[in-house]
């Protein structure tokens, strides 16, 4: 509200900085959020986010075309629904049908935004950006943040999305240009990839911790390498996927019948959508009727 009052001078005096070369990132407010666990979310002022979805839409652009089909995160047509659906399509794709074993491996990187090594994003952006001054502004957005000297890009940034995807790119790249995986796919730092054995598998995660290392200053988080076969139910993206179901995470069921009420029953519902959740979906609605009709009793 205070930078709308005087919306086109703010405009103006930002478009003059940043074509004179004398912009400069203005520090963040922390807070934390637990979803279900702790995050810290570091929240740049309005003036900054401005320059923020400005550099997007001349970057984006450039980098959009080259990512993968299967990386779902922040993409427009992609997401985790959509994430779900493919992973479904594999396995029945690598199973027959599920007439034939198949093996998920899934994996997470270990404290991802906070190991993002500046200079290889750095290095990674000019890849494909000739522009110096673009080049600065971005070096200015990435030097506002580190978890540690030289690491480090916070939760909260617009431009934190896309610089986590050209990023992970390079892993992207590796797993199907020197792995040659057909039925891989990536939602931010979770991926999974499908195999023939847990042996292939657990071959398969350690050449990529090694590419990780090696490449990207990065790690797989070792109690969250997992392989499962589809009839024991494959955890990705908040879903476990089943041979005749995808059902939500028992946590979260859990969770949202804790926390439901009218105000957010319909945000709980749309998860429901996406899963074989019906009697999950009628309990929520019956609990929540329940707690609105003693709060009206407390009222009256």
């Amino acid at each position: 509200m205070v930078f709308e009052r005087h919306l086109e001078d703010n405009l103006f005096l930002l478009h003059d900085d940043l074509a004179n070369g004398r912009f400069t990132h203005g520090p963040y407010h922390p807070f934390t959020v637990f979803d279900p666990k702790q995050r810290s979310i570091h929240k740049a002022n309005v003036r900054d986010r401005v320059v923020h979805q400005a550099a997007m839409n001349v970057i984006d652009p450039l980098f959009e075309p080259r990512f993968i089909f299967d990386s779902y995160s922040c993409r427009v047509g992609k997401g985790t629904h959509a994430a779900v659906a493919r992973l479904r399509t594999f396995l029945r794709q690598a199973s027959f049908n599920n007439t034939r074993t198949v093996y998920a491996l899934t994996c997470d990187i270990r404290k991802f935004f906070a190991s993002v090594d500046h200079g290889i994003l750095a290095d990674l952006l000019r890849l494909r950006i000739g522009d110096e001054r673009i080049l600065r502004l971005l070096g200015n957005i990435i030097g506002s943040f580190s978890d540690a000297p030289g690491k480090g890009i916070p939760l909260g940034n617009l431009t934190s999305q896309l610089f986590a995807n050209v990023y992970l790119h390079e892993l992207d790249r590796f797993v199907k240009h020197e792995l040659r995986l057909r039925h891989y796919l990536r939602y931010c730092d979770d991926f999974v990839s499908l195999a023939a054995s847990p042996a292939d598998a657990q071959a398969k995660a350690t050449r990529i911790n090694s590419f990780l290392s090696e490449r990207l200053k990065l790690t797989l988080h070792p109690g969250k390498v997992v392989v499962r076969t589809w009839t024991q139910g494959i955890d990705f993206v908040g879903y476990v996927l089943l041979p005749h179901a995808t059902v939500l995470r028992t946590k979260t069921a859990k969770r949202m019948l804790r926390r439901a009420t009218i105000e957010n029953l319909s945000s709980y519902m749309g998860l429901c959508v996406h899963a074989d959740a019906q009697f999950l979906s009628r309990t929520l609605r019956h609990k929540v009727w329940e707690r609105h009709v003693d709060v009206t009793r407390l009222r009256g």
